[in-house]
């Protein structure tokens, strides 16, 4: 019975870490408290009716109650007996979350906010999948079979992640699994009495039988297998790797891009692509406006004190009829209806899609894909825009500065009200209360806070500056005057939320270069942020207050004239200005000049993409780097060659050398060193051990229980019989390793080096060609001195850690606490 406590217990612990991977798409972690406290229940109930002998049908309806009383308890209606025991509309009201939840799938991207409905679900699915392991593991002694129902735990975050479930959830989950086989087969075993290991060595109750260290080693190999194995496979991972790069493949290759709506980090995206020096193309579009405004698809407008942050977007989806413009036709506002196709490149993904204006209709999209009628954006929590091509219809509406002064002030229960509290700063408040004395409509008073951003005032374009949005960023922003559009646009929207009016900052793509026909390319250098006003009556108005000359593309409007261009040169109400030319404003073509980035000390000029280093030296530095590889086992044997060398002349043979006297001992006997003695013994053994690195190089045998007369035999017998010189070298080099090996005075005078050269190269003319280029680029010798040198190094290795491991099992508390149980 207490075997089955234990195993009762390790199947709820593996069952909530099997549920990890759910942290992949929970925003939070309110799910795994709640899920903790149904499994606790479950386990509980189990326990007791194990410990009263219920059956196992009883068991089964014991954790069932205890789910339904967790799930009362932490998803309450208010109609509960004692807050605790349901009643009929407690299940009416778990009937209500389940549908609801539903919809909250459909509408939600992960990650997920913690809604009530959502939470009850997972912890409702959990649960289920606690009784169902308990009973296979401990009522039917099955553990093997309860990774079906944790496997369908882990298949909810892998059907509905937008990119790759993250390894560490999974190791997680498959330690979870291999716990409860272990324990289950450790009670087992316990079964037959003492263990023995192959020896016939007993095992103490504290020690780990070999069996088990084993099967741990191998559990732990098989989960780095299967976490490794889709990592290196092409084809078997979509977000782990993919992710990680310049963006010129085939991953999401964009900083800041991929992932759900609800992480994705617009800001970072745009800083990222504007200071690539590589121009990619990312999107083509085709329309019949004549002169469109900016594609559109993002938008910011959460504002915190550390900057302007993106809402996790919700809405319907897209393949119902779009709601477009909800407000009322006015005088002085023109809206046209026009269609538009996109063809998305690979260099692209991320959860929304690039739109115009205010869609009405889709065409070639899934009900994966949904649009927000607050944020304006359509976006997807499971699959990206990249290779993606569609087709909407689209209004487009223009505004004339006449109809937007009439724009009242923001009702006191309108729902954007929310939007009216920025963190304050006393600079940005001074600077706002300066530029909007005396406006008495709310245009006006947006118009004042748009002008500011000219080149009157100082400022000017750059990209070498910091692209943060808090509170101190935007005060250095209006105190340097230099920036790009992220910190133009946040600016604005940070001022004009200071006044009282809401707004917020958008994201997409300023006009490219067009091919005719209405299509336009619009590359990285097109991506843009501007910011929108929100005018009751009118709805979100679009002002863009960076300097037209350093984006391309550029479009300006009515209410939002270029205040850097000449009064004459204003367009028309209504209509809207092409892209800006560089050229168009002298004043600008100074302001550019002189501008350098840091990093790399040129120009910056945003109308001409910079020059990327060619692809053909990317792949000359790469076989470079292969050869260099390459070359270093012949490097270390010629090396090796050299230094056993030496550049010396034979030892020469001392014609009177007086000896040294090294000891007399008590019989009178004397025992005398040449001089030269200890060199002419190494450079024997130098001149040897060549040899014998030949020998292997050109894949002749090497015994080393022979002595050096049998080798040098054997060589002049079997192999160079047909060289006279050659065999006398080998016997010379024989004779000289032998003296240095056993002899009191070694061989002296002799040419060993000659006799060496004349035997490898001997030898090389008896080999083939393929034999000799391995011998000269591979060298077999330095292979398998290095293959040695790995072996003991490991085996060093693995000998220190048995030495380790046997002075910490003298600590073990398993070990102490049965020998405690023996006293």
């Amino acid at each position: 019975m207490i075997a089955h406590r234990n195993l009762g217990l390790v199947a709820a612990a593996a069952t909530l870490l099997a549920a990890a991977p759910l942290s992949a798409i929970f925003d939070r972690w309110t799910w795994l408290i709640q899920a903790t406290i149904a499994v606790a229940v479950v386990a509980a109930a189990a326990a007791l009716t194990r410990l009263g002998r219920v059956p196992l049908w009883g068991q089964v309806l014991s954790m069932a109650a205890g789910l339904t009383l967790a799930l009362t308890w932490l998803f309450p209606s208010g109609s509960e007996l004692l807050g605790l025991v349901p009643t009929p509309a407690t299940f009416e009201h778990f009937g209500s979350l389940a549908a609801a939840s539903m919809e909250d799938m459909r509408t939600y991207g992960v990650k997920v906010p913690d809604t009530d409905p959502l939470l009850f679900i997972t912890v409702l699915g959990i649960g289920g999948v606690a009784v169902l392991v308990d009973l296979v593991a401990v009522g039917m002694r099955r553990p093997a079979l309860a990774g079906l129902p944790m496997l369908a735990v882990y298949s909810v975050p892998v059907a509905v992640y937008v990119d790759s479930v993250p390894p560490v959830p999974f190791v997680i989950g498959a330690a979870g699994y291999l716990w409860l086989l272990v324990t289950d087969n450790v009670d087992k075993v316990r079964r037959f009495g003492r263990r023995f290991t192959g020896d016939g060595r007993g095992v103490d109750v504290w020690e780990a039988s070999p069996l088990a260290s084993a099967g741990r080693r191998l559990a732990a190999v098989g989960v780095a297998v299967a976490v490794a194995v889709p990592l290196a496979v092409p084809g078997m991972t979509g977000g782990l790797l993919d992710t990680i790069g310049s963006g010129t493949g085939d991953g999401t290759g964009r900083p800041g891009q991929g992932g759900s709506p609800g992480r994705i980090d617009l800001f970072a995206a745009l800083s990222g692509q504007l200071n690539e020096r590589e121009v990619a193309d990312l999107v083509k579009v085709t329309t019949n406006e004549p002169a469109p405004f900016y594609l559109r698809f993002g938008a910011a407008d959460e504002l915190r004190p550390d900057g302007f942050r993106v809402r996790t977007p919700t809405g319907r989806p897209v393949t119902r009829e779009l709601p477009g413009p909800q407000e009322p036709d006015r005088a002085g506002v023109e809206r046209n209806r026009y269609r538009a196709t996109v063809e998305v490149t690979k260099n692209l993904a991320m959860p929304y899609l690039p739109v115009y204006g205010d869609p009405v209709r889709t065409e070639d999209l899934n009900g994966n894909w949904s649009y927000d009628t607050n944020l304006q954006v359509v976006f997807s929590g499971r699959e990206t825009s990249r290779e993606k091509r569609y087709a909407f219809e689209y209004v487009r509406t223009t505004y004339s500065p006449a109809a937007l002064r009439q724009a009242r002030a923001l009702p006191a229960d309108h729902s954007l009200r929310r939007q009216l509290q920025p963190p304050r700063v006393a600079e940005v408040e001074t600077l706002v209360d300066t530029l909007t004395k005396g406006k008495n409509t709310e245009y006006d008073k947006v118009r004042a806070i748009y002008d500011y951003f000219s080149a009157d005032n100082g400022f000017s374009y750059a990209l070498s500056t910091e692209g943060g949005t808090s509170g101190q960023d935007i005060v250095n922003f209006l105190n340097n005057k230099v920036g790009f559009c992220q910190q133009y646009a946040a600016a604005m929207a940070w001022l004009v939320r200071a006044v009282g009016i809401p707004a917020r900052v958008a994201f997409g793509f300023t006009n490219g270069a067009n091919s005719g026909g209405g299509t336009y390319t619009l590359t990285n250098r097109n991506l843009h942020a501007w910011t929108e006003v929100y005018f009751v009556g009118f709805g979100w108005v679009p002002f863009d207050a960076t300097p037209a000359y350093g984006v391309q593309g550029a479009a300006r409007s009515a209410w939002a004239p270029d205040t850097d261009a000449p009064e004459e040169e204003s367009p028309e109400p209504g209509a809207t200005a092409g892209p800006a030319e560089p050229e168009a404003t002298p004043s600008a073509e100074r302001r550019n000049e002189g501008q350098e980035d840091p990093s790399s000390g040129l120009p910056v000029d945003s109308g001409t993409p910079t020059q990327s280093v060619p692809v053909w030296l990317w792949w000359a530095a790469g076989v470079l780097a292969l050869l260099v590889l390459l070359a270093v086992p012949a490097l270390r044997r010629l090396a090796l060659r050299r230094r056993r060398s030496g550049g010396r002349a034979p030892a020469p043979v001392p014609e009177a050398a007086e000896p040294d006297v090294v000891g007399a001992p008590a019989d009178g006997r004397r025992m005398v060193v040449l001089a030269d003695a200890e060199r002419a013994r190494a450079d024997a053994h130098a001149a040897w051990d060549e040899l014998l690195d030949t020998l292997v190089d050109f894949r002749l045998r090497v015994d080393r229980t022979e002595t050096p007369r049998a080798t040098a035999e054997r060589l002049a017998r079997e192999t160079l019989t047909e060289d006279t010189e050659a065999t006398t070298a080998v016997r010379l080099l024989g004779r000289a390793e032998e003296r240095a090996r056993y002899a009191r005075n070694p061989l002296t005078g002799e040419p060993l080096l000659p006799a060496l050269r004349r035997v490898r190269g001997a030898l090389a003319a008896r080999a083939d060609r393929r034999t000799r280029l391995v011998a000269a680029v591979l060298p077999p010798s330095v292979l398998l001195r290095w293959r040695i040198a790995t072996a003991d190094g490991s085996a060093r290795l693995v000998a220190s850690y048995g030495r380790v491991r046997q002075a910490t099992l003298r600590w073990s508390p398993r070990r102490l606490l049965a020998s405690r149980l023996a006293r």
